[in-house]
């Protein structure tokens, strides 16, 4: 698989609270972001995988419901996830 359970827990001790904080939004929000760049590096290469393109679809509006969330929670933690993770809005 490509996402091993180290990686997983590197980006949840970065944005999480600890390695072990899966429930944060903030947690959620890197991860999805992992994962969309590398969907996005696989249809680079793989034009006609379209089961990939909808599970991309899928995640980046996953995504954007946990920033929705998280806007509306509590601005400045979504402040920071976005400039850190260097998202566009």
């Amino acid at each position: 698989m490509y996402l091993a359970k180290e990686k997983k827990e590197e980006i949840f001790a970065k944005h999480g609270k600890s390695k072990t904080d899966t429930g944060s939004a903030e947690g959620q929000i890197a991860l999805f972001t992992y994962r969309i760049a590398h969907l996005s590096e696989h249809l680079k290469s793989n034009r006609k995988d379209f089961n990939s393109e909808r599970s991309l679809v899928r995640l980046v509006g996953k995504r954007r419901s946990l920033l929705d969330y998280l806007m509306k929670k509590d601005i400045m933690r979504y402040r920071a996830i976005v400039k850190e993770l260097g998202l566009r809005k």
